[in-house]
């Protein structure tokens, strides 16, 4: 284990200098990749997270999130998880003393009196996590949702000793009620100090912060929640001046619900972010475009839809990370696997960054099943693999170079093409749609996962280049014809059967 000393000398993570839709992380290049668990690591205690830490580091995973201070409830699309923890489970950052008892059935909290146990379990996960080199989203606060998760929170009036108001669960995101808004407030410092040490932390105000519902007028509007978490990154930034060592923060803006719309012109502008999170959802509006990412838990695959708003998020100033894709997680399967598996490749070339729940990791399965460790969180070691042996300090996305692709597919290009030193990465992906798909935006073509063949078309300059073709789904090569370039016609590449997904790496060869 590392030597506290050791930890707090190390300059935290940081937007690379080179590079601003990248980190720099001990001084090199890293993409934030992760299939990850439902960050409850520290609240539940019978999670072993020595042992799901220990998996992640082995499969190469860059990235975990962790909350801090929410505690879910299982529904029929979202399943068990370690943030669903049984009541006498649930580790909050207060102790239960009583007297009386809350919704839970558990003592009241007394949210004067720190929980030891649970600073014990968060210093002990955020310092393996240092030391296997796994970088930590530590998330503050969360959404509620609704009553029913709302009566969870240690922080509701029914559930703690210290006379907390009676509130509508929205108002929580909100600074109306000021008793409230002091604990959360008292919450957020004490947490932004104890993780300040840590070099592999990201600080992130609020999982999905809204659900602001058009004609609710009781409710806080969303600039109204906007103005809370301004506040709250205030709050943030003012301790981390105060301790002199200073975290990335990210986050996003509020959206609505009923209809649901989740605007980011904010979130990649002018919010005191670093680091722009999306959920990749239905109805994401970004600079006056409304893409279809997929609906929650639909097991929609939107490939283009994707690619498009990767493409565009990657023209705005801060890093992106789709965070907590949760389009098919419900669906622990081989198909549900490989929808994310393609979302994920499509991201991380379209210089995105990317987290996926994986809902196989449970107290007693920390390093998920036979199965999730043979598919999804292989296949995720494979594709972080790949991506760090890239230049990618120097790399972009290139869509301009996929002058065309095999019908029903998508494809992107990522790397860099010059003359002298073409290191190209174009990965091609079957587009089409499972019929089990939910509410589709468009009509399925039939034929998800069937063979395609065709070929790749490719812009590139003049000169030799080697070909291989990688597997995804196993992390092999195999080698294609050489490519020689000579006019300005692109360059025709057959590829191999197409089951699924196929990544092409061109390099040009030394005369």
């Amino acid at each position: 284990m590392e030597h506290m000393s050791d930890v707090s000398d190390r300059a935290p993570i940081r937007i690379h200098p080179d590079n601003p839709k990248l980190f720099e992380f001990r001084g090199k290049p890293l993409v934030l990749l992760t299939a990850t668990e439902h960050y409850g690591a520290v609240i539940n205690r019978p999670f072993r997270f020595e042992r799901y830490l220990e998996d992640a580091a082995a499969k190469r995973i860059t990235l975990t999130r962790l909350f801090t201070l929410f505690r879910e409830q299982q529904s029929p699309v979202n399943p068990p998880s370690t943030c669903k923890p049984e009541s006498p489970d649930f580790v909050a950052p207060y102790l239960r003393t009583g007297p009386g008892r809350g919704r839970d059935q558990e003592l009241r909290y007394d949210l004067d009196q720190p929980n030891p146990e649970y600073y014990e379990r968060l210093h002990a996960f955020l310092s393996l996590a240092s030391e296997l080199g796994v970088v930590v989203e530590v998330v503050l606060l969360s959404n509620t949702y609704g009553d029913r998760v709302w009566e969870l929170n240690p922080l509701h009036a029914d559930n703690n000793v210290n006379g907390m108001p009676h509130i509508a669960w929205p108002e929580y995101m909100s600074v109306r009620h000021e008793d409230l808004y002091r604990r959360q407030v008292d919450h957020v410092r004490r947490v932004t100090e104890e993780v300040n040490r840590y070099d592999n932390v990201i600080i992130e105000i609020c999982n999905e912060p809204g659900g602001y519902r058009l004609g609710g007028e009781a409710q806080p509007s969303m600039s109204e929640t906007n103005a809370w978490l301004d506040a709250l990154i205030r709050e943030v930034r003012a301790v981390e001046k105060r301790l002199g060592s200073s975290h990335l923060v990210a986050g996003q803006e509020c959206f609505a619900e009923q209809p649901f719309v989740q605007p980011l012109d904010r979130t990649v502008g002018e919010m005191d972010y670093e680091v722009a999170n999306v959920h990749p959802l239905h109805a994401t509006l970004l600079r006056g475009r409304l893409y279809q990412l997929g609906a929650f838990m639909s097991k929609q695959l939107c490939l283009r839809e994707y690619r498009d708003f990767c493409l565009a998020a990657y023209q705005e100033r801060k890093p992106v990370n789709l965070d907590e894709d949760n389009v098919a997680s419900q669906y622990r399967d081989r198909d549900g696997w490989i929808i994310h598996r393609k979302r994920a490749w499509v991201a991380a070339l379209c210089g995105a960054h990317y987290d996926y729940i994986d809902f196989s990791i449970q107290p007693w399965l920390e390093q998920g099943t036979d199965a999730s460790r043979e598919a999804i969180r292989s296949w995720f070691g494979h594709l972080s693999g790949f991506v760090h042996d890239l230049d990618l300090v120097a790399a972009r996305p290139l869509p301009e170079v996929v002058a065309a692709a095999p019908d029903h597919t998508v494809a992107v290009a990522f790397g860099v093409v010059d003359a002298d030193s073409t290191d190209l990465a174009v990965y091609v992906a079957d587009a089409r749609e499972l019929s089990a798909a939910r509410d589709l935006f468009a009509e399925p073509v039939a034929g998800a996962g069937e063979p395609l063949q065709g070929e790749v078309l490719l812009s590139l300059p003049a000169g030799e280049y080697s070909a291989r073709w990688y597997d995804p789904e196993t992390g092999h090569y195999r080698e294609a014809a050489p490519v020689s370039r000579s006019g300005s016609e692109p360059a025709p590449i057959a590829v191999p059967d197409l089951v699924h997904d196929r990544v092409l790496r061109i390099r040009a060869t030394a005369e």
